[in-house]
């Protein structure tokens, strides 16, 4: 994987395009109704348009069945499916033979026993996502919490395991992340938002021009 940045939790055109425009590399569009990101077919398929040929755009799904993963591709025709519930590798791999698309799987990280859960993806998804596991509530979304995890956890991780970095990332926080964590791509949601839903487009620019920076500082052999 390149060192690259996401910006996740898209659904109007303006923002989209101040991530365009600052240069984000992947886009992506939430398919959860419990999300204040959800966006409807509709509204994903005017907005995956808008994104096609100028990022890589993303679908994010939580446990879906073969069903919705067929209408979200029908819809907004994504470059990925980000798999961001409990999928299991066997699922994972159900998937992208019947699909056809890379898959971003998503592990919720809170102690050094969760790195064991992504090494067992590995090989199976294309890509991995350490996001900070949900808290234990009932209102608790799979991603997009706003919450961080030990990123010092990641020391021991397999130096050849590509992975891209979530959890609680913001314009502030990111070149720290990056330079502890050493992620291949990091991908942020809630940390350039306003409020819950509404991206903030300084905050946009602001995370891709940090990340940048950090990530040309902060070199990485694998």
């Amino acid at each position: 994987m390149d060192r690259l940045i996401k910006i996740c939790g898209l659904s109007t055109p303006e923002t989209l395009d101040a991530a365009l425009a600052s240069g984000a590399d992947l886009v992506g569009f939430v398919r959860f109704a419990k999300s204040p990101r959800h966006v409807d077919l509709d509204t994903g398929r005017t907005l995956s348009h808008q994104a096609k040929g100028r990022a890589q755009r993303v679908v994010l799904l939580v446990d879906p069945d073969d069903a919705a993963i067929a209408e979200a591709i029908e819809a907004l025709d994504p470059d990925m499916l980000q798999l961001h519930g409990a999928e299991t590798p066997t699922r994972v791999a159900a998937i992208r033979a019947r699909f056809g698309r890379p898959v971003l799987k998503a592990i919720g990280v809170a102690d050094a026993g969760d790195l064991a859960t992504a090494a067992d993806y590995a090989g199976i998804a294309d890509y991995l996502l350490l996001d900070a596991k949900p808290p234990r509530t009932g209102d608790a979304l799979p991603g997009g919490n706003g919450l961080p995890f030990d990123w010092t956890l990641l020391a021991g991780l397999d130096p050849a395991l590509a992975f891209m970095l979530s959890g609680g990332l913001e314009p502030q926080n990111v070149a720290e992340a990056i330079r502890l964590a050493r992620p291949d791509a990091v991908d942020v949601s809630s940390g350039v938002e306003s409020r819950p839903g509404i991206k903030d487009p300084d905050r946009i620019e602001a995370f891709i021009r940090a990340a940048r920076a950090a990530f040309a500082a902060s070199p990485i052999e694998k």
